[in-house]
């Protein structure tokens, strides 16, 4: 099979899971033997842009004709199988839509947020979760609250994009691969159609090692940020240290807006290390040694990438009890999951598993044994290559593709807007 992968690349200045999912498929297709390329912008060459140049990004972000030109030129050459759309913003935008339907080629994407219904993808705000713009046809709240950086003019061109964007991409996507089932649940609601949304979980590629022993430390690996669950797992560990302690050191790495007050927070103490951005073997090296992988979002998240590497690892997870973290977790079976928001739930979690070796080593290895049958490259190659298919089924009238242009379904179902969801990310 010939796939084209379309992706916007976000910043490398922090870790993205997202480039890492991308990567990772590319080179698991190659490895079977489809003939895999790809089709890119860099969110780091936004720096080297000259000043009207960089001016120029926010009126690219809901359409840009250049793309357009360039990748329709390029897949009449070429003419793949099926394109793989990942990000699109904000350089490449939904015009790679219109690519496709120009040279007549499948469309696959992956959401791996919620950007569909969301201008900044994240179904969170001010600490807490907001479903304002689903089923909103124009996203006003999101410009209203500044949802993206916490700015009304940057969010304005995401909330214009997502607004007079919504019927391409439902006339132009053949297939949607939801990373999690609370995900899917979340879009179905908003108005999008059931029948094109299909769950495919991201794959984790396997460590090859398995923990041994009880592990040394509770692990944090992530961006520091709120939505994360940063200032709540502070809070939870102070309690416990408050407590007598937790018997081992809790280990945070990663960067993000709250470096500084985690830095400050964790200097002079013992029992907590912050260790800054680790490289990808530095972190396998500590999700193996851990007791568990601690993952407290305060925002829905739509997947959960640590806590499926640290099941691969035979490791389990302490995780806030929604979004996907619902789904993944089988609470006291593959890990535990506290009440999301609550810090002192979190500490319960966090002293149990700490305070229980045996029910730890037994919780990791049923971790593992899930890891094998749902997160595995071998299930993640098989789902991959099953939505293409279908897509391509699809689009040569063999299977559910997308309604002729014009069809006035659509309008109803997804382009008008529909009944807030009230319920979560």
């Amino acid at each position: 099979m010939h796939v084209l992968v379309v992706h916007n690349r976000y910043s490398s200045a922090q870790p993205s899971g997202e480039n890492r999912v991308v990567d990772e498929e590319v080179g698991l297709l190659r490895t079977a033997g489809h003939r895999v390329d790809v089709f890119e912008r860099r969110s780091d060459d936004i720096a080297a842009r000259s000043l009207p140049g960089k001016a120029a990004v926010p009126f690219l972000v809901p359409w840009n004709p250049a793309v357009r030109k360039e990748l329709t030129t390029r897949l009449r050459a070429e003419r793949p199988d099926v394109v793989h759309v990942h990000n699109v913003f904000p350089l490449l935008s939904p015009a790679v839509l219109a690519s496709c339907a120009d040279a007549g080629v499948p469309v696959v994407a992956t959401l791996h947020n919620y950007t569909q219904v969301c201008p900044p993808g994240t179904l969170h705000r001010d600490g807490r979760p907001c479903t304002e713009c689903v089923g909103s046809a124009a996203s006003l709240p999101a410009v209203r609250h500044g949802c993206y950086r916490n700015s009304r003019l940057a969010t304005v061109p995401l909330a214009v994009s997502l607004s007079v964007n919504r019927r391409r991409w439902w006339s132009g996507v053949d297939r949607f691969f939801c990373i999690s089932a609370a995900q899917r649940d979340v879009l179905v609601r908003s108005g999008m159609p059931a029948e094109r949304l299909a769950v495919k979980h991201n794959f984790v590629p396997d460590p090859g090692a398995c923990r041994a022993g009880a592990g040394e430390h509770l692990l944090f690996l992530g961006r520091l940020a709120e939505a994360k669950g940063m200032r709540l797992l502070m809070a939870a560990w102070d309690e416990i240290a408050a407590d007598g302690g937790a018997g081992v050191p809790l280990v945070i790495a990663g960067a993000g807006p709250l470096e500084r007050e985690v830095t400050a927070w964790a200097a002079g103490r013992d029992d907590v290390r912050y260790v800054g951005l680790y490289d990808p073997a530095q972190c396998r090296q500590a999700v193996a040694r851990s007791v568990a992988v601690v993952a407290p979002s305060m925002a829905r998240e739509t997947f959960g990438l640590v806590v499926a590497e640290a099941m691969a690892a035979g490791v389990p997870a302490v995780a806030a009890g929604h979004g996907a973290f619902v789904e993944l977790v089988e609470d006291g079976v593959t890990g535990l999951l506290h009440r999301p928001g609550e810090h002192a739930s979190l500490a319960s979690c966090l002293r149990r598993i700490t305070a229980e070796p045996a029910l730890g080593r037994e919780m990791g290895r049923a971790a593992r044994r899930r890891y094998e049958r749902d997160f595995s490259p071998a299930v993640g190659l098989e789902r991959l290559v099953d939505g293409y298919r279908t897509a391509i089924a699809g689009r040569s009238g063999g299977g559910d593709g997308p309604p002729p242009a014009g069809d006035n379904s659509t309008g109803s179902r997804w382009g008008h807007p529909r009944e807030r969801d009230g319920g979560s990310r």
